[in-house]
């Protein structure tokens, strides 16, 4: 999967231009507030069509204009392929290879990229929702019957959840409450299978990045935590059993609070460094260079699984990172094409081989 050309007319501060990147590493160099996350965020919304940085679309559109349009070449399935955005009134309208699409969902499968961000620190930082979305961010956009299977068991969850409130003034429903639980435990248990095999493709690639990362100064260490006890070797028909007895175990609780207690709504991930909890133990740069780690493998994966090598955009990376990591991202990575944006302009000295952009007040030279 490589990028050919990026064209951007009314988005945001860009001032209007076409970019041509080279297919290795690709610096985005300036100062703060010039442009360059906005830079990344174009080619991340043909992903997808939604920002890593969660505006609205309006918000893509330049102060006192009503449209802003994005145009990409891209080669990607064995040939070269065209993909359009344009932005107006609140609405997105996609066309790929001059086709018209209903939705931008038709770009999942059709151009991948990991990207990562100051805010992917939460993955460490912050509570376990952080770390569910990032495993069923990455499953939705491996395939889309993966979101749909994600959309249909937070429904059949929200149903539950409804029914149980709903039981406590009037507790003659409760008989109508395993309607929910049989599509909660089919749906659950699928979402979970895809996850537990995600981790561990995941684990595997990610211990190797952050050796290459650490220069083998550290270990790295992803574990599936299960609300249910379930364990990674467990069969599709052993989770649904587990999550079956769980919900039957606690069914009190269920109806005491109001929600369901248990299930891959209630999961997490535990990210370890030399055996200890990253958000615990771990410096700025160990966290840093962790979730870098876990980006890296979920590229990896993407790799394996589409059969093709996904775009890498790393927005801010460098900072916090010591020469040795900040050389391994820069010099390391030459199977894929790779966006960086920094500040510093040591990091844009220390790339050996790529392209450098620089940005000033939106303007790309």
């Amino acid at each position: 999967m490589k990028v050919i050309a990026l064209k951007f007319e009314n988005y945001r501060n860009l001032k209007n231009d076409i970019i041509k990147p080279c297919e290795g590493v690709n610096i985005i160099y300036g100062d703060n507030a010039q442009g360059k996350t906005n830079l990344l965020e174009a080619l991340w919304l043909f992903c997808g069509g939604h920002s890593f940085r969660s505006s609205k679309d309006s918000e893509v559109i330049r102060w006192n204009e009503s449209i802003a349009r994005l145009e990409m070449r891209f080669f990607g399935q064995e040939r070269e392929q065209t993909a359009k955005l344009c932005f107006s009134g609140g609405k997105k309208q996609l066309e790929i290879n001059g086709v018209e699409k209903k939705s931008a969902a038709a770009l999942i499968e059709r151009f991948c990229a990991v990207v990562f961000s100051p805010d992917h620190l939460n993955l460490i930082k912050r509570g376990p929702s952080q770390r569910r979305k990032f495993i069923d961010s990455a499953i939705c956009r491996e395939k889309l019957k993966n979101a749909v299977l994600l959309s249909k068991y937070n429904r059949v969850l929200i149903q539950r959840n409804s029914l149980l409130k709903d039981i406590c003034k009037r507790p003659s429903l409760e008989n109508t409450l395993s309607v929910w639980d049989e599509p909660l435990i089919q749906s659950g248990a699928m979402l979970i299978r895809k996850r537990l095999d995600y981790v561990q493709m995941l684990s595997q690639r990610a211990e190797q990045y952050h050796s290459g990362i650490s220069k083998n100064s550290e270990e790295l260490g992803i574990k599936y935590i299960s609300s249910a006890d379930i364990e990674m070797s467990d069969s599709l028909s052993e989770i649904e059993e587990k999550l079956r007895k769980k919900l039957n175990d606690n069914r009190k609780d269920d109806l005491r609070t109001g929600v369901t207690n248990y299930g891959p709504h209630r999961d997490d991930i535990e990210i370890l460094i030399n055996g200890k909890n990253a958000r615990a133990f771990g410096s700025q740069g160990q966290q840093r260079s962790a979730v870098l780690s876990l980006k890296l493998a979920e590229a990896s994966v993407l790799k394996e699984r589409m059969g093709e090598e996904p775009v890498i955009l790393l927005d801010d990376v460098l900072s916090e990172l010591d020469s040795k990591r900040q050389d391994f991202l820069l010099n390391e990575l030459k199977s894929c094409q790779v966006f960086i944006t920094c500040c510093e302009k040591s990091n844009k000295e220390q790339l050996k081989e790529g392209r450098v952009f620089f940005l000033n007040n939106g303007e790309v030279s």
